[in-house]
C-alpha cells in the first residue's frame, strides 16, 4: 500500500501492537485481567490478536451485568491510534457516574 511519492506505512505487527496497547490502557488507569481491561471491576476493554489483526471491542457503557460490546478489527497501527482515542474519549463522558 504506496502511493505515488515512495512512502509505504511500516507493516503492522499485531503482537507489538498489542503490547503497545496494553501499557496505554493501563496508562488510563484501567487494570489488565487476561486481556479484559477494568475499571473499578467493570469490564471496559478487551484485546486479543487473531491472525495479522487484534481483535479488539470496546463497551457500549460500563456494567456489571452482561456488557454489550462493540467488536471490531484493528489491521494497522491508525486504527490501533483511533480504538485508542474513541476509548480515552468514551472513559471522560462515562466518568464517575458511571462506575
Amino acid at each position: 500500500m504506496s502511493d505515488d511519492s515512495g512512502f509505504a506505512p511500516p507493516p503492522f505487527k499485531p503482537e507489538e501492537s498489542l503490547q503497545r496497547l496494553r501499557r496505554e490502557l493501563r496508562d488510563l488507569g484501567l487494570s489488565d485481567r487476561e486481556g479484559v481491561f477494568e475499571r473499578r471491576g467493570l469490564a471496559i476493554a478487551r484485546l486479543r490478536v487473531d491472525g495479522a489483526q487484534l481483535a479488539a471491542a470496546m463497551v457500549k457503557r460500563p456494567s456489571r451485568a452482561n456488557p454489550q460490546w462493540q467488536a471490531r478489527s484493528l489491521g494497522s497501527n491508525a486504527a490501533v491510534r483511533d480504538f485508542t482515542a474513541e476509548l480515552k474519549k468514551a472513559l471522560q463522558q462515562w466518568g464517575d457516574r458511571d462506575d
